[in-house]
């Protein structure tokens, strides 16, 4: 008969289990030095290793030759315990013996002598199931047992426990695995299993366990049934998970403020028979990872993804802001939690709708939101609106980047008010080169501009390094060292610039320099001899030097 991956490779040693050296180090050391204790309680999520751990112990007290600590495997114990042929290890279900009853039965028996082995193990899986009435019938055998008895308590709520219990107990906690560890195990299983499976797929079946290598066997198990090279592909399809690539997409609407993308999406995946629960929770883990990429210098630690996902989650990060992010976080663990009793795809759909539409969501998040938009000046229309394409020095076909005309000194006013032409208007001047940077104010949101632009693009970050900008009416000055100037002679790198000018505040703006206004000359020496003596009333015949 075929036996299931997490049964076949359960581990026989404590070498074998995996991310948890805090428990079986210590286990280890504590059996070679002959400190046996008479109550264990064994804690931690599911498939982290507690029942595994708990029936090495259960061996290794009873092993008649034990080697550091580890039972041999090969004595007659050991081969008993494995087989089942030896009774003295007793594996309890307290889910389903949980009463007072259950609990005065194994009293009964801890009167009794092991047959065969040292000591009587009684392993109590999920120990907080028992009532109360249970836990006080134990309390007194747990607090002085035989000498010849060990219990073993393995329990995923030790929240549930009375303290009276935690008090008669050694504790050790089983920490979630780590994805990387959890992938060489996979990894390790496949070959044995004569299959191949790319690194890529094992990290991915790894995060989808969420720290249980046992879920991770059995994700492993069912897409060794579908394909002897186990891809990313087959992951995705065994598992019904989502493809990174249409978390990106999604992202990308909500940075863009289009609900129809993001529903034409949605649409997809659900005709693809996607599990739209999880696939909800997936886009609550992937702008969890936005929120690192804007939080963190180097995120790569805890995303534990590819280094070109990141990339691309880096590049994303760049188009939201983080009060956007941690919006989108609540709102989507909202959404997890309504899915539970309403339709689950009318929920997400309005979920998405709300991100893309902030004046649509009237959560306090959302208005503080909106508030935090308008003070930074940042308009909320949709940014997929067409916007009239700027003029003059940043057009598409200009080669150059170009500053505004010098100025122009304006021309002496006449002594006597001309009456106005009655011919029709002229066309409307130039703006004056001179009243654009008298009147530039500075921008304060140009760093999120920088932010934008320089996403994924060192060249770009070291170029506008230390620059500014400045707004004048319709124009956006920048103040930039000549290699930006330089940069932004490429048209697609004009184009680049656009976009993010607009995303952030909404609206075009036309592009030039901005040059700080020239000391002013000092006056002529003759000059101003000149300018004294016609205050003095000298004859200007008279004027000599």
């Amino acid at each position: 008969m075929y036996k299931v991956l997490y049964r076949k490779y359960r581990p026989r040693v404590f070498a074998d289990v995996v991310g948890q050296p805090q428990v079986t180090v210590t286990l280890k050391n504590e059996l070679m030095r002959g400190r046996v204790s008479h109550a264990y309680l064994f804690t931690g999520s599911r498939g982290t290793g507690k029942t595994t751990c708990a029936k090495i112990l259960a061996r290794a007290v009873n092993c008649l030759h034990p080697v550091d600590g580890d039972p041999c495997g090969e004595c007659q114990v050991c081969r008993g315990l494995e087989d089942g042929s030896i009774l003295d290890v007793v594996e309890i279900d307290a889910a389903s013996n949980n009463g007072v009853e259950n609990v005065r039965a194994i009293i009964e028996e801890t009167s009794f002598t092991p047959a065969t082995a040292k000591y009587r193990v009684y392993i109590i899986d999920e120990v907080h199931m028992l009532s109360t009435a249970a836990f006080n019938a134990l309390l007194k055998t747990l607090e002085e047992p035989p000498a010849h008895v060990v219990f073993i308590l393995a329990t995923t709520e030790v929240h549930k426990l009375l303290p009276t219990i935690l008090s008669r107990c050694q504790r050790f906690d089983f920490h979630r695995i780590d994805p990387e560890l959890m992938a060489g195990r996979l990894e390790q299983v496949a070959r044995l299993e004569g299959a191949e499976l790319d690194h890529e797929a094992a990290l991915l079946i790894a995060r989808t366990a969420d720290g249980a290598l046992r879920d991770a066997l059995s994700l492993l198990d069912q897409c060794l049934g579908r394909d002897g090279h186990i891809t990313l592909e087959t992951v995705y399809e065994t598992a019904g998970l989502a493809a990174r690539d249409y978390l990106g997409q999604l992202a990308e609407a909500v940075a863009a403020r289009d609900p129809a993308a993001a529903l034409g999406i949605i649409d997809r995946l659900h005709r693809e028979s996607k599990d739209l629960s999880r696939l909800c929770g997936e886009l609550a883990g992937y702008f969890r990872g936005l929120m690192l990429c804007k939080t963190m210098k180097d995120p790569g630690p805890l995303l534990q993804v590819s280094d070109a996902e990141r990339r691309e989650m880096q590049r994303l990060s760049g188009n939201l802001s983080l009060a956007a992010v941690l919006h989108g976080l609540d709102t989507l663990e909202d959404t997890l939690n309504k899915m539970r009793m309403g339709n689950q795809r009318t929920q997400l759909e309005m979920a998405l709708v709300r991100l893309c539409s902030p004046q649509l969501d009237s959560t306090p998040e959302s208005l503080l939101r909106r508030i935090e938009a308008l003070e930074s000046g940042i308009a909320l229309q949709p940014v997929r609106e067409s916007v009239e394409p700027p003029s003059d020095v940043e057009s598409d076909k200009a080669q150059d980047f170009t500053p505004p005309p010098e100025p122009i000194p304006p021309p002496p006013a006449p002594e006597q008010p001309a009456a106005p032409p009655k011919a029709s208007p002229a066309p409307k001047p130039a703006a004056d080169p001179g009243a654009l940077m008298e009147n530039a104010k500075p921008f304060a949101a140009w760093p999120d501009i920088l932010q934008r632009l320089s996403a994924g693009s060192k060249s770009v970050s070291t170029a506008f390094e230390g620059s500014s900008a400045y707004i004048s009416g319709d124009y956006m000055l920048i103040d930039a060292p000549e290699i930006a100037f330089d940069l932004l002679k490429k048209s697609d790198q004009r184009t680049r610039l656009r976009e993010a000018i607009s995303r952030v505040t909404g609206r075009a703006y036309k592009l030039g320099p901005y040059k700080k206004a020239p000391d002013k000359a000092k006056a002529d020496p003759l000059e101003e001899l000149a300018q004294r003596a016609a205050a003095a009333g000298i004859p200007v015949e008279e004027r000599e030097l």
